[in-house]
Parts: structure tokens; sequence; C-alpha cells
């Protein structure tokens, strides 16, 4: 029997698109683009490292609401305004994953992303 598709969300980061934060389908969770929005004022943090804060504070969520934590997360594709802002995001990413023989695959492109955000990472987790 097939698994059923559940919808993972983050309360306070809702896309503006008929989209959720993620889906979990048997042992596997895929996010749509989670951002560095504070889910508590609903805004952008203009600081790079404060949005990289909460961008990863925002994975934690994401992770804990799909009955998992960072340690399942297998890949992550990170996807910057700047590369000059890659720094803010290795800040983190070394908090969240202090091992460095322990660390999820990762990949970091640069492009355009909308409406302040300076981040915006995708990610893959197995249960």
């Amino acid at each position: 029997m097939a698994s059923k598709r559940q919808v993972v969300n983050i309360p306070g980061l809702a896309h503006r698109a008929p989209i959720p934060n993620g889906a979990k389908i048997g042992n596997m969770v895929f996010s749509s683009a989670i951002s560095g929005r504070d889910t508590e004022t609903d805004k952008l943090p203009e600081e790079p490292d404060r949005q990289a804060e909460a961008l990863f504070r925002n994975i934690r969520t994401f992770m804990k609401n799909a009955g998992a934590t960072p340690d399942n997360i297998a890949h992550m594709t990170v996807f910057l305004k700047e590369e000059k802002l890659r720094d803010s995001i290795n800040k983190e990413w070394v908090k969240m994953f202090p091992d460095e023989k322990d660390r999820p695959a990762r990949h970091a492109v640069t492009g355009e992303l909308r409406g302040g955000m300076l981040f915006q990472i995708e990610l893959i987790a197995v249960l």
C-alpha cells in the first residue's frame, strides 16, 4: 500500500501561494523553500546574520513538525541572493551541524530572491 502524503507547515510562515511548507511521504520529508522570515513578527530581518538565524530556527521547527530533527536532514539546497552572504549561512550551518563528519550534503546557488529575502533553503530528510 502506498504511503499517504502529509502536509508539513511552520506556524507563522505560510507561503503566499497555495503550497505547504513541505510534505512527508513514508520516511521521506521534502521542504518547499524555507525563508528567514521571523514567525513572530512576520518580517524578514534586514541584517544577513539575523535572517540566517531565523532561517535555521524555521528549519528546526519544520523538522520538529515533520516528526524529526535536523539530524534527519540528508541534503540542503541553499539559494543566496549574493555570494558574499555565504558566511552568514555558514555560521548557522556550523551551529546546527557542529560535527564535520556528520553533516548533510549541501549545494548553494545564487539567484534572484523576492521580497527582501537574502536566503532560502530546500531540504530533503529521511526519517
